[in-house]
Formats: C-alpha cells, sequence, structure tokens
C-alpha cells in the first residue's frame, strides 16, 4: 500500500515523528478529516517541534549545568539587588549578541550559581551554546591540557561557546600559571562571546586578589567594562530553603 511505504521511507530517512502523524492523519475518523493544507502543516510542524525539542536537549546536556534552572524561578525580593525587569532583560539574550558580559557577585548561598545557570538555561533555549563550569576545575583541566598536548584544541573548544559561565571565580588563590591561562580564555573571547562570572568578591577586590597586575589589569580590561554587574544581598537562600516547603534550588 502507498502510505504504508510512504510511512516506511519516512522512517528510513529518521523523519520518525512525521511517520507516526501520517499514520494518526489516516487512522483518523471520517467525520474528522483535515484539509489536504491542514495535514501538510500538522506534519510538518510537529517533526519541527520535535528536531527543536532533541536540539534544546542536546544544548542543555553539552552546557553541564550544575542545577535545573530558569530565569522565570529567580527570586525578585525587594533589596535583593535583582529585580524582574533586569530578569527579563536578561532573558532576550541581547547582551549575548551585543557581546557582553555578565558579573554576579555576593555571599555563599545567595543564589549566584543559580543564576548563572539560569542564564546559560536561557541561551540553550535561544538556539545558543553553553557551557557551566567552575574556575577550579577549568584550571585544573588546562593544567592537564597542558601536559597532554591539548592545550590549544581546549582553549579554541572554550572560545566557540556562545556563553561560558564560569563560577567560583576568585574563590581560592591562583598561582600564575592559571592567572595566564584565565588570562588566554577571556582573551579569545573578548568582544567575540560572552562570559558570565559568578564570584564573591566585589569587582574593586579581584585586582588585588588576581596577584599579578599586569595580568589582573588585561583580565578585568576584558571581563568588566562591558558587563552587567549584579550584587546580590540579603539572607542565604539556603538558610531560606531549609525553613520552609520544597523550593527552586535558587542556592551558591
Amino acid at each position: 500500500m502507498i502510505t504504508e511505504e510512504t510511512i516506511q521511507k519516512l522512517t528510513a530517512m529518521k523523519m520518525f515523528t512525521m511517520a507516526k502523524v501520517l499514520r494518526e492523519l489516516i487512522e483518523t475518523a471520517p467525520g474528522n478529516q483535515l484539509s489536504f493544507e491542514e495535514k501538510i502543516g500538522m506534519l510538518v510542524d510537529r517533526e519541527w517541534t520535535e528536531r527543536d525539542n532533541r536540539r534544546l536537549a542536546r544544548r542543555l546536556k553539552d552546557a553541564k549545568l550544575v542545577v535545573r534552572a530558569s530565569l522565570e524561578d529567580v527570586v525578585c525580593e525587594p533589596g535583593r539587588g535583582i529585580d524582574k525587569p533586569t530578569i527579563r532583560q536578561l532573558a532576550t539574550c541581547q547582551w549575548v549578541r551585543a557581546k557582553q558580559n555578565v558579573i554576579t557577585i555576593g555571599p555563599t548561598g545567595i543564589g549566584k550559581s543559580f543564576l548563572g545557570a539560569a542564564l546559560a538555561e536561557a541561551a540553550c533555549r535561544q538556539g545558543l551554546r553553553a557551557l557551566f563550569v567552575r574556575v577550579p576545575r577549568l584550571v585544573e583541566e588546562l593544567a592537564v591540557a597542558r601536559v597532554a598536548g591539548t592545550y590549544a584544541a581546549t582553549l579554541t573548544r572554550l572560545a566557540k561557546v556562545d556563553v561560558l559561565v564560569l563560577d567560583d571565580f576568585l574563590l581560592t588563590p591562583i598561582n600564575d600559571s592559571e592567572r595566564r591561562d584565565l588570562l588566554e580564555v577571556f582573551e579569545d573571547r573578548y568582544d567575540r562571546c560572552s562570559t558570565v562570572i559568578t564570584s564573591q568578591l566585589p569587582t574593586k577586590s579581584w585586582h588585588e586578589a588576581l596577584g599579578d597586575p599586569t595580568i589582573a589589569d588585561a583580565i578585568c580590561d576584558r571581563l568588566v567594562h562591558n558587563a552587567h554587574v549584579l550584587s546580590l544581598r540579603g539572607p542565604s537562600m539556603r538558610k531560606k530553603k531549609g525553613l520552609g516547603p520544597s523550593q527552586p534550588d535558587t542556592t551558591t
């Protein structure tokens, strides 16, 4: 039968959703038949939606988010340092298209990591590539890559990510090699891609924490001057979460 052959061909071309919808249309009761144009539209729309969902799932997996986060779940309370208009603006990802950065600072438990993950998630939903990584692990990865002879390839991979979220920036002291590695990452991304930084230290303390004045100048110049700086305040979200019923994980 011609219709069955068509379904088999769609399956062979990996158009599984379209094949499924076609079978559903065949089995539709005569009184509920759609027009030819409506049937074609349904076939294409369902296949498109399914493929788009699969692409999003891959982007989210590749982003390696530490927590399921969404900008809609970010707590915007008076005195917290972030409001709904700012969240709505960030959700458009216009800052990514403008090659701008986002810096989120505040004490531990305030929700910096959650916000960083939410920004990465929003980028993925806009069809952009994102990656979430803690800075201590990043510098370790770069050190291993240098020994393994894959240092250049690792830098190239990081440079191609549309939104790179670097969590726990300057959480611990860094040595000269790590400073230079971070500078390479920021240099490759400057004015080409967007970087999200979360840190317990205010930006005015970064220069001293980085140690080497020359490298500190170079790093801060590439990160701060074109960044949206969000200074989170208030009580720890971890403590707040522990006092009540289940809420979105907005910690760190």
